[in-house]
C-alpha cells in the first residue's frame, strides 16, 4: 500500500509535502516522482517548487490552487521516479594546503589523515538537491564515522571548490563565501557557471564519487578547470 506524504498548508499560497522517514534513495525517488507529477499535471497552478531532504515545498499561484490540490491529494497515484544511473567523478586534492581543517578533524575522530581521506573518498554519494548557494549540492551518504558538528565560529571566507564536512553532510562550495563546515580538501571543478545552460552539470538523483589527486595535478587542473567526467 502506497503511503502518501503529509501535506500542510503553511500559508494561503505555500504548502509542504512531508515524509516521515530518513533521507534515502527510496525517499528521493518518491520526492522526484511527486515533483515530476506536479510539473506534468499542475504546472499552470504553481510558481515554484523547492526540495529538501524529507520535504517538497510548493508556492501556489492562488489560495484556490492550493485548496484544490489539498482536496484531491488522496486520489493521486504517483509513481516513484527512476533515479539516474550517472555517477560523476570529482577530483579532490586532500593536501593540507587545500584542506586546512583536515588534520584537526582527523585528530577529533581519532584516526589518521589517510584513513579520513579513504573513508571520505571510498563511498558514492547521492545528490538530493541544490541550496544555500547556486550550485551547492546537498549530498547523502557520508560515513557515520565522519559526522562532525559544524564550526561554532564560521570562517569568514571559504575558497571556491572547497570540499567540506558539516553535521552528517559533505559538500563542495561552488564560490567564495562564508562557511561553517570543516574544510578537508579542494576540487578544481567548476560547479556553477551562469554562462552555461543549465548553469549546473548535475541533477537530483545523480551520484557523486570523489577521487583523490595530488597537489601537482591539482595545480595543473586549476589552470583550466575541467568539466567533471562520468
Amino acid at each position: 500500500m502506497e503511503v502518501k506524504p503529509h501535506y500542510t498548508a503553511i500559508s494561503p499560497v505555500l504548502g509542504e509535502l512531508k515524509w516521515i522517514e530518513a533521507p534515502s534513495d527510496s525517499l528521493l525517488s518518491k520526492q522526484l516522482g511527486w515533483i515530476d507529477f506536479l510539473k506534468k499535471e499542475w504546472m499552470d497552478k504553481f510558481i515554484d517548487i523547492r526540495q529538501g531532504f524529507t520535504a517538497v515545498s510548493i508556492l501556489w499561484n492562488t489560495p484556490d490552487d492550493q485548496q484544490a490540490f489539498q482536496n484531491q491529494i488522496r486520489k493521486f497515484k504517483v509513481r516513484p521516479f527512476d533515479l539516474p544511473s550517472r555517477t560523476w567523478k570529482i577530483p579532490v586534492c586532500y593536501d593540507p594546503d587545500y584542506g586546512k581543517d583536515l588534520g584537526a578533524l582527523a585528530i577529533s575522530h581519532r584516526m589518521t589523515v589517510n584513513v579520513l581521506i579513504q573513508l571520505h573518498s571510498s563511498v558514492t554519494y547521492r545528490l538530493h538537491f541544490f541550496g544555500f548557494l547556486p550550485g551547492f549540492m546537498y549530498l547523502n551518504g557520508l560515513p557515520n564515522q565522519l559526522h562532525t558538528p559544524r564550526k561554532s565560529v564560521p570562517d569568514r571566507m571559504v575558497e571556491a571548490g572547497s570540499v567540506a564536512i558539516g553535521g552528517s553532510q559533505t559538500g563542495i562550495y561552488p564560490k567564495e563565501s562564508p562557511g561553517g563546515w570543516h574544510i578537508i580538501g579542494r576540487s578544481p571543478i567548476t560547479l556553477f557557471d551562469p554562462e552555461r545552460n543549465p548553469p549546473v552539470w548535475g541533477v537530483p538523483g545523480d551520484q557523486i564519487k570523489f577521487e583523490p589527486i595530488d597537489i601537482e595535478e591539482m595545480e595543473k587542473l586549476l589552470e583550466k578547470p575541467p568539466f567533471p567526467q562520468y
